[in-house]
């Protein structure tokens, strides 16, 4: 089961999203494609600062949104969240709040992270990473 981070989903979008993402999301069901609140916050944060967020979030509602399940930060989220913070924290490894939180979510549920980011989550222990916009070498 995946957890697609925003730059995932924003790809979905575009006029010309990346075809490795689209062959392998040609043969998902909706059962296994999962993102979090915390996602859908950064997709409405960047269409309201567009000039263009009536056809983004037009986009976003018709194509994404009802294709995956979206998952909330918990109580179990925040004592994943909690515990990777103070480990990270004492190997002097840094990593943004919203980055850890939707890494926690991953973790919690045992659910490959998807993104294009691998270097914002590459150094969080325990979570599972893949790269859907690029091919392996």
């Amino acid at each position: 089961m995946y957890l697609f981070d925003t730059d995932i989903l924003s790809n979905i979008v575009k006029k010309k999203p990346s075809s490795i993402l689209v062959e392998k999301l040609q043969h998902l069901s909706k059962t296994v494609q999962f993102t979090t609140s915390i996602n859908i916050g950064e997709i409405y944060f960047g269409a309201y600062r567009s000039p263009r967020k009536t056809i983004i979030l037009k986009a976003f509602r018709e194509k994404v949104f009802p294709n995956v399940n979206i998952l909330s930060f918990d109580s179990e989220s925040g004592r994943v969240f909690g515990l990777l913070k103070a480990e990270l924290e004492k190997t002097g490894i840094g990593c943004s709040e919203p980055d850890l939180r939707i890494a926690s979510i991953a973790i919690q549920h045992q659910l490959f992270l998807i993104t294009g980011n691998i270097k914002h989550f590459k150094l969080i222990p325990g979570l599972k990473i893949e790269n859907w916009l690029e091919e392996y070498r």
